[in-house]
C-alpha cells in the first residue's frame, strides 16, 4: 500500500480499491472517500492525484469484521484484566488481524470480577473498536458447562443483576445464558435494560428456544457447542436454531470446534444472514506463548487447538481473519459470502447495520484492505488507520 502525496491520511482523502465488497456484492476497481470519519463516496473511474491511498493489485477492501465473542488477546484474558487497559490491549491484538468493531467478552466468573467491569466499561466503550461487551454467563447450564468455572455457574444475584443490567447502557452489548434456567421475568429484565439475549451453554428442548425466541432472544452462541443436539426426535437448541429465522448464530469457523459438514448445514439453512463468524479467541491471540491460566486451570496450545486438563476445549485460537479464510475453504462460500458472516450479518445483530457492515455514503470508515492470501495489509476504524500494514 502506498499513500500518493507525503502526508498522511488527512481528515479527508481517498482509498483506491482494486476490488470492493461493499456489504452485498464484489465491485471494482473502486474510490472510497472519507470525511471526518464517515464514507463520504463510493465511485468508479480515475483517481485524483493527491490525496489517495493506493492499495495494492491483489487487494480487496471490505467492511471492518465485527467480533462478538472475544474472551482476550495480546497476552490478557479479559476476566484477569476487566480494565480499560486491558479491553485496549485485547482490541489492538485484534485489530492488527482485521477486527475493526468487538464486543470484549467475560466468560462466568465472580460477582466482583463482574462489577469491576461494568465500573469501568463506559470509559473502555470510548476505545475505538469496541461496540459494547458481551456476558457469557454466569446463568448457564452446568450440564453443558464446557469450560466454564461449575462453581460459579448460577442464577445471577440481586448485585448480579444490578452490574449486569448496567451494561445495557453501554453501547450494544449482550448477554449469553441458558434459557431453561432462568425465569422468563429475568430475560424480560434483560431485554428491558437494553442488552440482547442469546442463548448458549444451554441443554434446553426446541420448544424451550422457541418460547425464548417468543420473548425477545434473538441469537445462539457459537452454534453447535456446549448446547443440546439436534436428533430425530428431540432437535435440542442446535434444531431449533437452524429452524428459526428470527435467531441469528455465532459459529467457530477454525475446523475443530464444529466439523466441515455441519458447518455447510449450517449455511445452508441460516444462509449468509444469519450465521455470524466469531473467534471466541482467547489471550494467545497475538503472542508467542504456548499455555495461559484459565481460573487456575493451564490452557495448552496445541498446534491451534486449546484444550484444559481434561481435553475439554477452551475457546479458540483463531483471529476473524481466519475465520474468513476458514469460511472459504470449509464452507465451500463464496469470498463475499464470508465477508458478510464478518460483518454486515453481526452488524445487523447488534442493531448497527445502518453504521456498519458495509461500504456506502454515510456509513462509518471501519474498514480492513486484504490480499488475496487474506493477509491483512491495513484496517481503519471511523477512518484512522491502525499502520499494521507496517507489521513486521
Amino acid at each position: 500500500m502506498k499513500i500518493m502525496d507525503d502526508s498522511p491520511p488527512p481528515t479527508g482523502f481517498t482509498i483506491a480499491a482494486p476490488q470492493l465488497f461493499d456489504g452485498t456484492a464484489m465491485r471494482g476497481p473502486a474510490l472510497v472517500t472519507i470525511s471526518c470519519g464517515l464514507i463520504e463516496s463510493v465511485g468508479f473511474g480515475d483517481p485524483p492525484s493527491r490525496g489517495i491511498t493506493a492499495l495494492p493489485a491483489d487487494a480487496i477492501l471490505a467492511p471492518g469484521f465485527i467480533d462478538i465473542q472475544v474472551n482476550g488477546g495480546g497476552g490478557v484474558l479479559l476476566n484477569d484484566e476487566p480494565s480499560e487497559a486491558g479491553v485496549r490491549r485485547i482490541v489492538e491484538a485484534h485489530r492488527k488481524r482485521g477486527t475493526t468493531g468487538c464486543l470484549p467478552t467475560l466468560i462466568t466468573d465472580r460477582t466482583d470480577v463482574i462489577e469491576r467491569l461494568a465500573a469501568v466499561a463506559p470509559a473502555a466503550l470510548q476505545i475505538p473498536g469496541v461496540l459494547g461487551f458481551h456476558l457469557e454467563g454466569p446463568a448457564l447450564n452446568k450440564a453443558r458447562k464446557g469450560i466454564h468455572l461449575e462453581s460459579e455457574i448460577r442464577v445471577p444475584n440481586e448485585r448480579d443483576l444490578a452490574a449486569i443490567k448496567s451494561f445495557g447502557r453501554c453501547g450494544h452489548s449482550m448477554v449469553t445464558l441458558a434459557p431453561e434456567c432462568v425465569t422468563t421475568s429475568l430475560i424480560d429484565d434483560l431485554i428491558g435494560a437494553g442488552l440482547r439475549v442469546s442463548a448458549g451453554h444451554s441443554d434446553a428442548t426446541a420448544t424451550q428456544i422457541k418460547r425464548a425466541a417468543d420473548r425477545g432472544v434473538t441469537g445462539v452462541t457459537h452454534l453447535f457447542n456446549a448446547m443440546s443436539q439436534l436428533s430425530s426426535r428431540d432437535p435440542g437448541v442446535v434444531g431449533a436454531a437452524l429452524d428459526d429465522e428470527r435467531l441469528f448464530a455465532g459459529i467457530i469457523c477454525d475446523g475443530l470446534h464444529v466439523d466441515p459438514i455441519s458447518l455447510r448445514v449450517a449455511v445452508r439453512c441460516k444462509g449468509r444472514d444469519g450465521l455470524m463468524l466469531v473467534t471466541d479467541a482467547m489471550p494467545l491471540v497475538g503472542t508467542d506463548q504456548r499455555h495461559f491460566l484459565l481460573q487456575g486451570r493451564r490452557i495448552l496450545l496445541q498446534g491451534d487447538r486449546l484444550t484444559g486438563p481434561d481435553g475439554t476445549l477452551a475457546g479458540a485460537h483463531l483471529t476473524m481473519m481466519q475465520a474468513v479464510r476458514n469460511a472459504v475453504a470449509l464452507l465451500g462460500v463464496a469470498v463475499a459470502d464470508a465477508l458478510r458472516m464478518a460483518s454486515r450479518t453481526p452488524a445487523t445483530f447488534l442493531g448497527l447495520e445502518s453504521q456498519l457492515g458495509a461500504i456506502a455514503p454515510g456509513y462509518r470508515a471501519d474498514l480492513i484492505a486484504f490480499s488475496s492470501k487474506f493477509e491483512v495489509i491495513e484496517t481503519w476504524v471511523a477512518g484512522q488507520p491502525s499502520l499494521a500494514s507496517s507489521m513486521p
